[in-house]
């Protein structure tokens, strides 16, 4: 039965060392807040899935959280490189990292298996890539119902899946709205489910492009307003774009990430950013 906690309870029963963990969000409803619990709670060795790793992972594997990472892109939108991701895959700091890369389509498809309960998903994709040779998981299949050369990808099942929403009601279903990316089907594809939430209401109002996730898939739900800043909550508040500019300058040299890492690390776990 889904429960209410606080971020910092619900962090510390949910999320262990070395499990796989899958924290979506595309664009918006990025789960920062529950990231920076992690990294005070010093989480370690996690696998870490998501399709566009931009800040929330750079910052989690800049803490020494993540030994492998699973993604599709990866950098800081508008910006450019994710200096601490780089410095872990060519330098090792702060720990080795390994990487498994794919494409949006493949890594959405890899959920989907894992959501439909199935070992793998066949798609058309990959083809004129090298990933074939480079990525564990995906292979090329004969289709048996023509000549036609298909790709295979296994599925994935994160330990646990990490999402912020707009909204709970109180009997504990959870409702997003706006660009919804794979968060449904990161959730279906998971043993356990911890979201943060804007707010807490007696009902929901339909919105345009809604999910609502039934309580019985969900673990934990922890209030925490601006839990997804400095990306943005449609109906909430905006990307806080300055923020993303001024990380590429914190992130870029070890001593001014650790200086940040430090105040983090510090702060109550609230994270809720600055006000509007």
């Amino acid at each position: 039965m889904v429960k209410f906690a606080d971020l910092s309870s619900a962090i510390n029963e949910f999320v262990k060392d070395g499990e796989t963990i899958a924290m979506e969000g595309f664009t918006h409803l990025i789960p920062f807040a529950a990231g920076h619990e992690i990294i005070r709670q010093k989480i370690k060795d996690l696998t870490a899935i998501r399709l566009t790793p931009d800040l929330i992972y750079d910052q989690m594997i800049g803490a020494g959280c993540i030994k492998k990472l699973i993604f599709s892109w990866g950098g800081n939108p508008g910006v450019g490189s994710l200096h601490r991701f780089r410095d872990a895959y060519q330098n090792s700091w702060p720990q080795k990292l390994e990487i498994e890369e794919h494409t949006h389509a493949g890594l959405t498809n890899k959920y989907v298996a894992g959501a439909s309960g199935l070992p793998f998903t066949v798609m058309r994709g990959y083809r004129g890539s090298d990933l074939f040779d480079q990525t564990s998981g995906v292979v090329e299949i004969n289709s048996p119902f023509s000549d036609e050369v298909l790709t295979a990808v296994s599925a994935i099942n994160p330990d646990v899946t990490v999402l912020h929403a707009q909204q709970a009601d109180k009997a504990g279903n959870v409702m997003l709205w706006g660009i919804t990316g794979v968060a449904r089907e990161a959730v279906f594809a998971a043993k356990k489910v911890l979201v943060t939430v804007e707010e807490v209401v007696e009902e929901f109002t339909p919105k345009f492009n809604s999910i609502i996730i039934p309580n019985i898939q969900i673990d934990v739900i922890s209030l925490a307003p601006r839990g997804a800043w400095p990306s943005y909550a449609s109906g909430y508040y905006e990307r806080d774009n300055s923020a993303y500019i001024a990380w590429d300058k914190i992130a870029k040299e070890r001593d001014t990430f650790l200086t940040w890492l430090d105040d983090v690390i510090h702060k109550e776990s609230n994270a809720k950013g600055p006000k509007s």
